[in-house]
């Protein structure tokens, strides 16, 4: 922490603080740039799948033809839920909130895990798969489960994006969902020390377990300040109603000084370039599916706000109307999130212990220092 006359300084926040070296991902706020392992995001978007970018973030390259073969039947072959996690989802309440229920589900899984226990490397590695590829599941399980319908099992051999519409709805999802779904994955997987992977960090700089780490991440991106935010922008959107109404709504929002939901970001200085690959799925889906209605008002909020504010858009602005097309409940968009981001935090995880030095920093204190003991009998 640099030193000055008066003491150390800080930002609040940790703000632009370095707190970790990593080789994992790398964010040019300036530029609109955002790298995997060297890898430009929308490259990876265009080219790549889901599963496929979780093999990079983990071991650091691409797979060859091989080992794209055996690594996508290990992914997939992982997918099923354990029948006890299932059992426990059937234990919570109808009123329990999906990331209630997906911090707490997440959490036992490591109870069943046969890894558990087992702190090497290809262990470590093998926890990583099945977390990914389980954690849609949970999701859609509890869902269907709170509409009192029964779970589903997922389709052997198929994608995460595709099990995961399959398992929510019961029925083979339009290839055009499972696609755009997959890029939404992709560009979801890591974003540096967000708040939730410096959580899984911190948990993992104990030497605590894969499970417990990524449990903390979960908790971190229950909050509305880090998860939610798509979720916002959809209510918005269903407020405005229509195109023609959007100018208006903005216009007076930004009047009150009401913040508007997915704009802005605290590391980019230009448009999220997430949000530039969105942009053009949000408006493909609903075309797909005849209601672009959602994509219109999503362009008009876009060109007032710019046009008032100089903001861009961030990653949850258009994901909102992608996921809505695609018939994923509202409260179901930070689960998603999730889904995508435990390759990033078991990736973090992995790194942390591969250099690890126990993360605590320091407080700048700013209360007193010369206050007396009192017998109780004498305290006011």
């Amino acid at each position: 922490m640099p030193e000055t006359a008066s003491g150390p300084t800080f930002k609040e926040g940790l703000e632009d603080i370095v707190a970790t070296s990593s080789a994992i991902c790398f964010i040019d706020g300036v530029k609109g740039r955002l790298l995997y392992r060297g890898f430009d995001i929308m490259d990876l978007a265009e080219h790549s799948e889901f599963w496929e970018v979780a093999y990079l973030l983990w071991y650091g390259r691409l797979p060859g033809p091989r080992e794209y073969e055996a690594s996508r039947a290990t992914f997939r072959a992982s997918i099923e839920l354990p029948d006890e996690t299932v059992q426990i989802l059937r234990l919570f309440p109808k009123q329990a909130t999906p990331m209630e229920v997906l911090r707490t589900a997440v959490s036992s899984l490591g109870h069943w895990d046969p890894d558990s226990g087992n702190t090497s490397l290809d262990a470590c590695l093998r926890k990583a798969t099945r977390l990914t590829a389980r954690i849609g599941c949970i999701t859609t399980a509890h869902e269907r489960l709170r509409k009192g319908l029964e779970p589903i099992k997922p389709k052997a051999g198929e994608s995460i994006a595709y099990n995961f519409l399959y398992t929510l709805n019961g029925k083979d999802p339009n290839p055009d969902f499972v696609d755009g779904l997959d890029v939404a994955l992709i560009l979801h997987a890591d974003h540096e020390l967000n708040a939730s992977t410096f959580a899984a960090r911190v948990t993992a700089a104990t030497m605590s377990d894969m499970y417990s780490s990524v449990t903390s991440a979960i908790g971190a991106l229950k909050g509305p300040l880090h998860g939610g935010a798509n979720e916002q922008v959809m209510k918005m959107l269903q407020e405005i109603g229509d195109p023609g109404k959007a100018e208006a709504w903005v216009k007076d929002a930004l009047a009150r000084k009401v913040k508007i939901s997915g704009f802005g970001h605290r590391v980019y200085r230009t448009e999220d370039p997430r949000a530039t690959v969105l942009r053009r799925w949000s408006e493909k889906l609903g075309k797909a599916t005849g209601d672009i209605k959602w994509y219109e008002i999503s362009r008009e909020v876009e060109r007032v706000v710019r046009a008032s504010t100089k903001v861009y858009p961030n990653v949850d602005f258009y994901s909102a109307s992608a996921y809505y097309v695609m018939g994923i409940p509202t409260e179901l968009f930070t689960p998603v999130f999730a889904m995508s981001r435990m390759v990033g935090w078991t990736a973090h995880v992995l790194e942390q212990w591969g250099h690890n030095r126990l993360i605590r920093p320091r407080a700048d204190y700013t209360g007193p220092t010369d206050l007396k003991w009192v017998p109780i009998e004498e305290r006011q």
